[in-house]
């Protein structure tokens, strides 16, 4: 029996060792992915979540004046789709590791190649592409998982913020895309299918030659003089030219096309630029 009793317990402890193997926990510092379309393409984050877990971060665990890796585990990765500015310095399309250095009232930040780095082992200053400086914001309440975020993204600027314990960055990327899209326009004025509205609307949210919008507008119209929205942007093209009676006139039309549609959203959409001119 006895012999019987071991061999049980034997099998029982091999099964748990098998078992144990197996067993899933969550990370410490678990992995996070963000990527957030911008200007031409967009803009990815890849990095490790510490926790703040009643430590001292900044000056402590992230030494005031010291090399940190920005996160936990490998080095925060920073993928730009297409050349920027980031911090005011160009910066090419690729894959970079984000590293700062945290002080009291101003904080490095730091692009750097070392795409194998291990944190910070590894780090060689002649890889950087890019160096300069940030000011850190206190925040009214203390963030316990280390985040990055990607916001005020407009169509050529977005900010990469940093935010942990009460402090915060903000790292400002640009991307110069004004060129690239009038000569996408350019040369698409010269096919048949002429994106006339896509050009309008580009002129009108960028606030460049709304006389060109409008011509655009009216071509697109043409093309299509139901569609409601054209001819709302039309409108709004016209009341940004200073031009409020017409304005108003082509913002009726645009009701009366959407109410034919049954789009109630355009109706209101109208009806509060018609408010806003009067």
């Amino acid at each position: 029996m006895k012999k019987l009793f071991y061999a049980i317990v034997a099998a029982a402890l091999v099964n748990f060792g098998v078992n144990a193997q197996g067993i899933k926990t969550p990370a410490p510092s678990p992995t996070q992915t963000i990527k957030q379309d911008f200007a031409l393409s967009s803009i990815e984050v890849v990095y490790s979540r510490p926790n703040i877990k009643g430590r001292t971060v900044f000056g402590d665990l992230a030494p005031f004046g010291k090399l940190w890796r920005t996160g936990a585990n490998a080095a925060t990765r920073v993928t730009f789709g297409e050349d920027v500015k980031v911090g005011g310095v160009a910066v090419k399309a690729g894959t970079y590791v984000l590293y700062s250095i945290p002080n009291k009232d101003e904080w490095e930040v730091i692009l750097n190649k070392g795409l194998n780095n291990w944190g910070i082992d590894g780090y060689k200053a002649d890889e950087d592409v890019a160096r300069f400086k940030v000011k850190p914001m206190a925040l009214p309440m203390s963030i316990e998982t280390f985040t990055i975020q990607i916001a005020n993204v407009m169509p050529a600027s977005a900010d990469i913020q940093v935010m942990w314990e009460k402090t915060a960055i903000s790292i400002p990327v640009t991307a110069d895309i004004d060129t690239k899209i009038a000569k996408s326009i350019e040369t698409a004025m010269t096919v048949d299918n002429r994106p006339y509205f896509q050009a309008a609307s580009y002129y009108f949210e960028t606030g460049k030659d709304l006389s060109k919008a409008l011509i655009w507008a009216d071509k697109a119209i043409e093309l299509n003089p139901k569609a409601f929205w054209i001819i709302h942007l039309k409108a709004k093209i016209q009341a940004k030219l200073g031009d409020k009676t017409a304005a108003i006139a082509t913002a009726k039309q645009s009701i009366e096309s959407a109410k034919e549609a049954k789009n109630d959203d355009y109706v209101a959409l109208n009806e509060k630029l018609i408010t806003s001119l009067k």
